[in-house]
């Protein structure tokens, strides 16, 4: 069995602080949150000096960029290994937390989608580019994400691209109904291929985060995705 971690989480009153939150309660890990407003029953402070003082042994990054920068870089500066579910950072962001988790001698891990079937569906995706020429992302998530397109269908593109040396186009959708929804439709003479996946609800993150929470413990530097662990 897994050691039991202090966790403290950033965003904890968000939609996937939330989920996060009690996901941790129920695994008797939960330390403290950060939000906007304070809640003193379940530990959720304002400032990142209360959180530090709970003595977290790893910090979950949920909230959104340009936060999500300067807390998680302050985190891993501390020497606390990081987990961020937040997409917008750039390459020099990413090089600059990963210069400082390998100074810190600690791990960082950027999660684009926290969903298994999701890494599944990018790893698909990547394979699949290999042999088509011709490939479009259309991504749907509900009317309240912010990023547009979604971290998920960039880091598709990314690898698609990696792979056929061709970056495909990108279709986002926000519409209400919807939670977090991608179809990657590759084009050959005489036929497609569509590999599609579907989270229906915020359950479906979990399982992904808990192991992303486990996981960055042993690592050094930063990490990309699921799949590097």
């Amino acid at each position: 069995m897994s050691q039991k971690l202090q966790v403290a989480v950033a965003g904890a009153h968000g939609r996937m602080g939330t989920v996060a939150r009690q996901a941790l309660v129920e695994g008797g890990e939960y330390c403290c949150g950060l939000s906007h407003t304070a809640e003193s029953p379940s530990r959720i402070f304002t400032t990142l000096d209360e959180l530090w003082r709970c003595s977290p042994a790893v910090l979950l990054d949920l909230t959104t960029q340009p936060g999500s920068y300067e807390i998680s870089l302050a985190a891993v500066k501390r020497g606390i290994p990081t987990v961020i579910g937040v997409s917008g950072w750039t390459d020099e962001q990413r090089a600059e937390l990963d210069a400082m988790a390998k100074e810190r001698g600690v791990g960082a891990l950027i999660v684009p989608n926290f969903s298994v079937g999701a890494m599944l569906m990018m790893r698909f995706a990547q394979e699949a580019a290999r042999f088509f020429g011709e490939a479009e992302i259309v991504e749907i998530h509900h009317p309240a994400k912010k990023d547009k397109p979604s971290g998920t269908s960039r880091e598709t593109a990314r690898r698609i691209e990696a792979a056929s040396g061709s970056a495909p186009a990108i279709h986002s959708l926000r519409l209400t109904g919807s939670l977090a929804h991608q179809e990657v439709i590759f084009g050959g003479p005489g036929e497609l291929l569509t590999i599609r996946h579907d989270s229906l609800s915020r359950e479906s993150f979990v399982a992904g985060m808990m192991k992303a929470v486990h996981a960055v413990v042993r690592l050094r530097g930063l990490s990309i995705g699921l799949e590097s662990i």
